[in-house]
């Protein structure tokens, strides 16, 4: 089973980018609570995406994505809520806990995952926990679902941040 430990270790550098002690928990709580409910065993187990074939693992495409969110956000003049922004990089795919599962030796699409997409189960659990609304919104608005919604300046961020790491990762298959 996924301890609290293990997340606080696995993203320690970007935990530590969120001022908010309270956030920061509510984020650590937010991902042990999706991989208890998901019945992960380790974080590492995760992949990526079902999309591309050996996506690799989806804790390192989340740092990415948060490091990539944190380096656009240093580079703008405009102020943009940064713990906000953070957790909500942290959090953009944690539904992928509840998406997922093991058949027969392969990760697909479980019995929850094909009636709710990540987006949706992350955001719901994010708003389950009492993570601000603005949170809830960017793992709701980063990816498709968010398309036809005015995306706040954070979430703009983390959909492209995503997206980036997600079209570099199918370019080099």
């Amino acid at each position: 089973m996924v301890e609290k430990h293990d997340i606080e270790i696995c993203f320690a550098s970007e935990l530590a980018w969120i001022k908010k002690t309270e956030l920061r928990g509510k984020v650590v709580a937010v991902w042990k609570e999706a991989a208890d409910r998901g019945k992960w065993h380790k974080l590492e187990d995760a992949p990526f995406t079902l999309l591309i074939d050996n996506s690799g693992r989806l804790i390192d495409h989340t740092k990415r994505v948060t490091h990539l969110a944190k380096a656009v956000a240093d580079q703008r003049k405009e102020t943009l809520n940064i713990d906000y922004l953070i957790a909500g990089a942290l959090l953009h795919d944690v539904g992928k806990l509840l998406e997922y599962v093991k058949k027969d030796g392969k990760y697909v699409k479980g019995p929850f995952g094909e009636k709710f997409r990540h987006p949706v189960s992350g955001s719901l659990l994010a708003k389950e926990f009492g993570l601000p609304d603005e949170v809830v919104f960017i793992i709701y608005a980063h990816s498709h679902e968010g398309d036809k919604l005015k995306r706040s300046p954070e979430a703009v961020v983390v959909n492209h941040c995503d997206f980036i790491d997600f079209e570099i990762k199918k370019s080099l298959v």
